[in-house]
């Protein structure tokens, strides 16, 4: 396919996850920059039938702009697979160990590189070996402060900051209303930076850093999504040497997850220069607000080009 020719391209947003509204406003975002380079965009948001419309239509690639577990957790981008129809993203397998965050955490470890220390805690050990026990434990072996998320999922939903053991309660609450499983790790003090990595074809590379700086200290749902509660830098103010090795660690541990096209990885930079590794996002939000679309301004490309160039390498690889 050359370069002058124009792509048929299924942008695949929506579902029925936590982050619906979100992903319908990447999705709109990508096609509208598609389109208006002249490519041919069909927006759907993914029901019954979907598998049948794109096995009937068979255009050059889909595009899933889904966050959360309608398109992260890999099961969808596994059943894409068998169409035989190209796909951004990574494959399925891989977008399933990314997608667990501390399956994500582990691998990142085993490989030599930092991330805190963390325990994964189901629901139901929580309530069968007794909430308050459990809880004393998880301060006594983690100490404070703590960072509480959902182990699976995006978008700050279910994450608390807890500084003292009395928000842990209210914390794993607020976590396990989003996963069954609830992640609690050491809150590392630092810079938090979130890295994008793009492969158009010659390899994965990253993109300007984004330093993120919540108004309230907090980079939640909220902050991150309404314009005006976070304050961004791109790229971060940050020493070319860290920035460096920021951006080498982003694209091993792109590699290492096996992800594709498009992905971010958040890190936290402590006042040593360690770059911890806090979570990979294998679909990462498009919005006006979001974080990739700002690397990829800061690189001095246009969303389109970048775009446009994603999904023409996705169309001539089928992985």
């Amino acid at each position: 396919m050359s370069e002058s020719e124009f792509l048929d391209v299924v942008v695949l947003a929506g579902g029925i996850s936590h982050e619906r509204d979100v992903s319908i406003r990447s999705g709109r975002r990508v096609a509208d920059e598609l389109t208006n380079l002249g490519h041919r965009v069909t927006l759907l948001d993914p029901q019954a039938g979907l598998l049948t419309e794109l096995a009937e239509r068979r255009p050059d690639v889909i595009w899933p702009v889904l966050h959360g577990a309608t398109g992260e957790d890999g099961a969808l981008l596994s059943l894409l697979e068998t169409t035989g129809i190209p796909h951004v993203g990574p494959r399925g397998t891989a977008a399933g160990l990314a997608w667990s965050k501390p399956t994500a955490k582990e691998l990142v470890r085993r490989a030599g590189y930092s991330t805190p220390a963390w325990i994964a805690l189901s629901r139901e050990t929580f309530r069968d070996l007794g909430a308050a026990s459990v809880l004393e434990h998880l301060v006594t072996a983690l100490g404070t402060p703590l960072v509480v998320k959902p182990a699976q999922g995006g978008s700050a939903q279910g994450v608390t900051i807890v500084e003292t053991a009395a928000g842990l309660p209210r914390a794993m609450v607020d976590a396990y209303t989003y996963a069954d499983t609830a992640l609690v790790e050491t809150k590392i003090e630092g810079t938090e930076l979130a890295v994008t990595v793009i492969d158009t074809g010659d390899g994965p590379q990253a993109l300007p850093a984004v330093e993120i700086v919540p108004v309230s200290g907090v980079f939640s749902f909220e902050a991150r999504y309404n314009a005006g509660e976070t304050l961004f830098f791109t790229p971060a103010r940050i020493a070319p040497d860290i920035a460096a090795t920021v951006a080498e660690t982003a694209v091993a541990i792109h590699r290492l997850l096996g992800l594709a096209q498009l992905s971010r990885i958040d890190l936290m930079v402590d006042a040593d220069g360690v770059a911890w590794f806090l979570e990979a996002n294998v679909l990462p939000g498009l919005t006006e607000t979001s974080l990739a679309p700002q690397s990829i301004e800061a690189s001095g490309e246009t969303l389109g080009a970048v775009y446009a160039a994603l999904a023409r390498a996705a169309s001539v690889s089928l992985r």
